[in-house]
């Protein structure tokens, strides 16, 4: 076990801190949930075309690759992945309350699993979500000379091309909703992957992992003065089966955004209230920021912290919105108003295991976007009022927290990887119950929409068990964490003791002291 660390991260002689027995096996559990976890999604990748559409076809050299030899009955891949996404959450809330307890398991471990973990999922076909196949559609479409927020991917069933079967049929009447800059990836990828879909997702999958370790290499250095706090980052992010599930297999595009965001925060550097971020630092913050809004609108809650925190600086506000708009302006303008509307596709919808869905609103259902409006700006003002302060030289990091977390908890559409624009934060604040609840929303969203779309049902007891999982199960534990998370507001007890974890665990109401790293 490493020594204490003083304030810049030196050791300090003759302070070594035991590991309660406690937190040894906690570490071990979290290390086999983990592990067990990762096991089941390689294998059910490995086997994906047999329990999952849209088909693939794959090249005899070069990825994806799988193994079409091997088949596994939807049913149960079902049942594994279930098994994976709970005790995966179970491993790494073992191993948080183990780092709170003391414990110092290996960085470079941890690294060297992850690393390997990434590079066995990316050149693995996407599996559990048909997404990143819609995606290369609208690629496609692109190439083909037309707009994806204008031709529906159905449009391409028409051609008679191998491309054609691996388009799925869940989503494609719809025209894209995503922003222009995640069209333009899907264009890349489609244009480096031909006719082939599973090569086109492969591209679109190796973006999304250099970002995602990207994301864990800026963490690391910007939290490498502070062990534990750089140990929670990691298992909050690097090695978390459910990101790993939900954003490097799925192929999700919110992992590119989420990443634009982070370094948009993380570029303003150091400062203080009286000492404001230089304007080149804003410049980038700007840029970087409106990528990420270029690629998921619902990064702009990033932008709206940016211009809180800049708010005294009229130079500095014009600066960061000039930024922004030289990303934002030229990609909309090029495709026009369709790609506007997009903005507002799904206003009044709300994702099948919303707890909006449950509640007697039918004759609201109209006013669904207002209702759910009023109730994340009134959250947001009650955050930003009652959660603890965060590294006071990182304000916006806070600020930015506080908006993702009124937006994803009481926004009525919302799917579980969007959450990876609450996780991208949280590493950079101390622990809080609020991870928990987060975490907890995650598991029971990716549940909730696992197996996604399987080759037919995966059978009777399971269909039907998926079913009260959508509706009821998923739901409650989504209004559970809305409600809790307005409790942590009010009633302040944000952080739980420790019982035999070191000094200084469980301060009331945690603030993060600005350490030696920039």
């Amino acid at each position: 076990m490493r020594g204490a660390t003083g304030a810049a991260g030196a050791p300090v002689t003759g302070q070594v801190m035991p590991v309660p027995g406690r937190a040894r096996v906690l570490a071990w559990l979290a290390a086999a949930g983990i592990g067990i976890s990762l096991l089941i999604m390689f294998v059910t990748s490995l086997a994906r075309d047999s329990w999952m559409y849209p088909p693939i076809s794959l090249r005899s050299a070069g990825p994806p690759w799988d193994l079409r030899s091997m088949h596994i009955p939807g049913g149960v891949a079902t049942v594994l992945l279930w098994i994976a996404i709970t005790v995966g959450a179970c491993g790494v809330v073992a191993g948080l309350v183990a780092i709170q307890r003391g414990a110092r398991p290996s960085v470079r471990a941890i690294l060297i699993a992850a690393a390997v973990t990434v590079a066995v999922l990316t050149v693995l076909p996407p599996a559990g979500s048909t997404d990143a196949f819609d995606y290369a559609a609208y690629g496609r479409i692109m190439v083909l000379g037309h707009s994806p927020y204008v031709m529906t991917p159905q449009s391409l069933r028409l051609m008679h091309n191998a491309f054609a079967k691996s388009v799925p049929i869940t989503w494609d009447k719809f025209v894209s909703v995503y922003g222009p800059l995640a069209t333009f990836e899907q264009f890349l990828a489609a244009k480096l992957g031909g006719l082939s879909a599973a090569r086109i997702t492969f591209w679109l999958k190796l973006w999304n992992s250099i970002a995602f370790g990207s994301v864990a290499f800026a963490a690391d250095r910007v939290l490498r003065s502070d062990p534990a706090q750089r140990l929670r980052a990691h298992l909050l992010w690097t090695i978390n089966p459910l990101l790993l599930w939900d954003l490097v297999a799925m192929g999700h595009v919110d992992l590119l955004a989420a990443a634009a965001g982070l370094f948009g925060l993380l570029v303003l550097g150091r400062h203080s209230e009286t000492a404001r971020p230089s304007l080149a630092r804003v410049l980038a913050a700007g840029v970087l920021i409106g990528a990420a809004a270029d690629i998921k609108i619902n990064f702009v809650f990033f932008g709206l912290a940016l211009a809180w925190i800049l708010r005294r600086s009229l130079a500095a506000l014009a600066t960061a919105a000039a930024g922004a708009l030289v990303v934002l302006v030229p990609s909309y303008a090029w495709f026009g108003m369709p790609a506007v509307h997009a903005l507002s596709a799904r206003r009044n919808g709300s994702s099948a295991d919303s707890f909006y869905r449950g509640l007697p609103l039918s004759s609201l259902r109209p006013h669904l976007a207002e209702i759910a409006a009023v109730l994340v700006v009134a959250m947001a003002v009650v955050a930003y009022r009652r959660m603890p302060a965060g590294d006071r030289a990182r304000p916006v990091i806070r600020v930015a927290l506080v908006l993702s977390v009124a937006w994803l908890f009481f926004w009525p559409y919302q799917f579980p990887w969007y959450d990876s624009m609450i996780i991208v934060l949280l590493m950079f604040c101390l622990a809080t119950r609020l991870e928990w609840l987060v975490l907890g929303r995650i598991a029971v969203g990716t549940i909730a929409n696992t197996p996604g779309n399987p080759y037919g049902p995966p059978g009777h007891v399971l269909g039907l068990l998926h079913h009260w999982v959508v509706v009821a199960f998923a739901p409650l534990v989504l209004l559970a964490a809305a409600a809790g998370v307005v409790v942590l507001c009010l009633f302040g007890h944000w952080t739980p003791a420790v019982p035999g974890g070191p000094p200084g665990t469980s301060p009331e109401e945690p603030e993060l002291v600005p350490s030696a790293a920039s």
